[in-house]
């Protein structure tokens, strides 16, 4: 051993400073990083739960959305499942939504995914194309759409013109096919969004995988539906769920192109609860249809909490 390597002193920490060591790691490693996201927190809880907790109380009481709120327990919720026909038929109306935007989107956007996932030439082209869509405004979008569904200038009175007929209709004015029109026009902004995503998934697939299939003969249809679909399961079904909370959501196009008219027929839950907050000025009761249509998101949302659980690639 070196002779001065007796001489090397080996620090002790004493109490005091053992103590202060420890706060100052405790300070680092907890409260440092609180302090960086306490301005979102605080935005957060300003914004989102504040509102969230104050609603649940609101939807307890008989209020205008102006002055003083009188407390009437349970009453709205018993008028609005018991005694409101405007509620069942907007949520009649909401469950019809759901049903089209998982069926008819979302195989669109498989299908055209499923033939642009091979392009290597003009892929990015088709892309942008379909996508664009999405990207423009709801109130444009909607704008153009009330043009072309216009019975007396729009599509169908031009194919009129040329003696075309059965499209020249108002499609918008029509009680039975108001929602299905308004419907068409969100699946044409939505289902690019959709394609995209699957169309990102599946070029994650290992060509291998599609290799083998045709080797053991696997037409295409077969490809799709043994490689394509369990390859992009966590996507589909993820997207399964935005879907179903989306619809329960939906909104700006309905409101933009018919109000919920003609007759109700279009009316769904978010619209119903504009009309109550703002129109007829019964806030408490909008809470009330609002506090509702978050049980159901979350009834959505526990649904696919329980299929993950089962082992469900989500």
């Amino acid at each position: 051993m070196p002779a001065h390597a007796s001489n090397i002193a080996i620090p002790v920490l004493q109490p005091a400073s053992r103590r202060r060591f420890w706060k100052t790691a405790f300070y680092r490693k907890k409260v440092v990083p609180w302090l960086f996201i306490l301005p979102i927190l605080s935005l957060n809880v300003a914004v989102v739960a504040g509102p969230a907790i104050a609603s649940i109380y609101y939807s307890m009481t008989d209020w205008s959305g102006i002055g003083a709120a009188k407390w009437i327990g349970l009453d709205n919720f018993r008028q609005l499942f018991f005694h409101d026909d405007s509620f069942r038929h907007a949520f009649r109306n909401n469950l019809i939504w759901l049903c089209m935007f998982l069926t008819v989107p979302i195989a669109i956007a498989l299908i055209t995914a499923s033939f642009l996932a091979p392009l290597r030439r003009g892929a990015l082209f088709f892309r942008l194309t379909l996508f664009m869509p999405y990207v423009l405004p709801s109130v444009i979008v909607a704008s153009i759409w009330s043009s072309l569904m216009n019975p007396d200038r729009g599509i169908g009175a031009q194919l009129a013109d040329h003696g075309i007929h059965g499209l020249d209709r108002a499609f918008l004015g029509d009680t039975r096919t108001v929602l299905g029109a308004i419907a068409f026009v969100d699946n044409w902004h939505w289902w690019g969004f959709l394609m995209v995503l699957f169309l990102a998934a599946m070029q994650n697939i290992p060509p291998d995988l599609y290799e083998a299939a045709k080797l053991d003969g696997a037409s295409r249809w077969q490809e799709f539906r043994d490689v394509t679909i369990p390859g992009i399961r966590p996507t589909l079904v993820f997207m399964l769920m935005m879907t179903s909370i989306w619809s329960f959501l939906t909104f700006d196009y309905i409101w933009i192109l018919t109000q919920g008219g003609p007759a109700g027929a279009s009316e769904v839950l978010s619209v119903l609860v504009y009309k109550n907050a703002f129109q007829r000025f019964e806030a408490g009761y909008a809470a009330a249809i609002g506090l509702t249509m978050s049980l159901l998101v979350g009834i959505v949302i526990s649904i696919f909490l329980v299929l993950r659980k089962r082992g469900w690639e989500i």
